[in-house]
């Protein structure tokens, strides 16, 4: 089966990105969300939420798949 990269709809706290990536990444969500908390945080944190939210906008849902 093919990998896809997609927002997670099991492990979301806002939107899904990070528990989406760590499902892709095949790695724990905490650990994705953490490093991204820290890029976020070095970069001034407006580059970091911009990119959550261009994610969030770009990425599909997870749920969209099994309806098919």
């Amino acid at each position: 089966m093919e990998k896809r990269l997609r927002r997670s709809t099991k492990d979301c706290k806002i939107a899904g990105v990070c528990g989406g990536l760590a499902e892709y990444l095949d790695i724990d969500s905490t650990v994705v969300r953490i490093v991204y908390l820290l890029l976020a945080f070095f970069s001034a944190a407006f580059p970091g939420i911009l990119l959550y939210i261009i994610m969030m906008l770009v990425m599909p849902k997870d749920n969209l798949l099994e309806q098919k």
